[in-house]
């Protein structure tokens, strides 16, 4: 009987600890709501307040209210508002340090590289959008014939047709992160080719960092440097890194770490059409190029939004935006002068969808006078 009774209180202590152990976890998924406004770094961000740059205040603390305590929303690290070229309401829900601490920004890389590719054209770096990869790359296409009629836009546009497999522990993009290629630009170019240029749409990560490539022939410096150089200084974009592949070669679509802050230069670079205290340093008709719809959702499918050059697009919102993998955002709606910045945790199962963030978005926008 003693022994049954001792077994019986094992059991009640395990299940306490249990219960102890599932509480302080769940206590330390999210921290509870406190406030939205913004604090001041000197980091080249003027703040201001919603009510000032005419959004509902009341309501605007609701939403983040919201986004602390929905466990619909767990993965959501940090949510930033912007209206009128201001800092107006920031808030990091796992750790107040990542206001300064730079995390992986993943695919919004690849929006990066859409603004390089416009300034490379502006500069005569890369000639012309049609042109073919034979006339920039024609060593390695010497090799890979089967790869020279692609051109520059059908890269800008993810329509190489290149068989690049960005998903998977074996896929083609978690080789690269694992380093085990020689050569990154001769491993992409020997893949098999899925389809013709310019036939078809297929998101990878294969062509930007072709990009990457051509430009780092072109100008004899890594991507990383050169936009140090063209692009980061002029906008005052400093807590970064950036990772360049072991041949040399940045990655094109990948490998910028930041912070939301950071990223939101780069989004208002674009929201005031390429122009940054008063330097334009990325023509205007490229930004509203690489910003329309190039390719339809019917091509883009099941993303169910609109591609640009490089750029996400959101026709029936107005909306372009930065994506990059597991929830990291950063969505821009000019008729409102409203950029909101997210990023998250990157998790397979459980992302921190596209849609789910237009939907916050969207309540944002509502809240907002025109």
């Amino acid at each position: 009987m003693e022994d049954i009774i001792l077994k019986i209180k094992l059991f009640a202590v395990i299940i306490f600890c249990i219960c102890l152990t599932s509480c302080l976890k769940e206590d330390k998924l999210k921290l509870p709501f406190e406030s939205y406004v913004p604090k001041q770094l000197n980091d080249g961000w003027e703040l201001s307040t919603p009510a000032q740059e005419g959004i509902n205040e009341a309501e605007l603390k609701k939403i983040y209210k919201y986004y602390h305590e929905s466990k619909d929303l767990w993965q959501v690290r940090s949510l930033l508002v912007f209206r009128n070229n201001k800092l107006v309401a920031e808030s990091y829900a796992k750790n107040p340090d990542e206001i300064t601490q730079t995390v992986p920004m993943w695919s919004c890389t690849k929006q990066v590289t859409g603004l390089l590719t416009g300034i490379a054209i502006e500069q005569g770096i890369i000639d012309d959008m049609n042109d073919n990869l034979q006339k920039y790359l024609p060593e390695e296409i010497a090799r890979y014939p089967n790869k020279g009629a692609i051109t520059i836009q059908n890269l800008l546009k993810m329509e190489s047709g290149i068989a690049f497999e960005n998903s998977g522990f074996n896929g083609e993009s978690n080789q690269l992160l694992r380093e085990l290629h020689d050569n990154s630009l001769e491993f992409i170019l020997g893949l098999p080719i899925s389809f013709a240029p310019g036939e078809d749409f297929y998101y990878n990560d294969a062509d930007p960092h072709i990009i990457s490539a051509i430009l780092q022939r072109r100008t004899s410096k890594t991507m990383r440097d050169w936009a140090k150089e063209v692009l980061f200084t002029k906008v005052n974009f400093q807590n970064y890194t950036w990772v360049t592949y072991k041949d040399g070669i940045t990655m094109g679509s990948f490998g910028i770490s930041s912070t939301p802050r950071e990223m939101a230069k780069i989004g208002h670079l674009v929201l005031n059409k390429g122009s940054w205290n008063g330097e334009q340093i990325v023509n205007s008709t490229w930004i509203e190029e690489m910003t329309s719809s190039k390719v339809s959702v019917e091509k883009t499918k099941s993303w169910g939004k609109s591609f640009g050059y490089q750029w996400w697009v959101d026709e029936r919102r107005g909306v372009f935006f930065m994506a990059g993998k597991g929830g990291q955002y950063v969505f821009i709606k000019p008729s409102k002068n409203l950029v909101m910045v997210t990023t998250a945790d990157p998790n397979d199962e459980y992302m921190f969808e596209m849609d789910t963030a237009l939907d916050i978005f969207d309540r944002i926008d509502k809240i907002t006078t025109n």
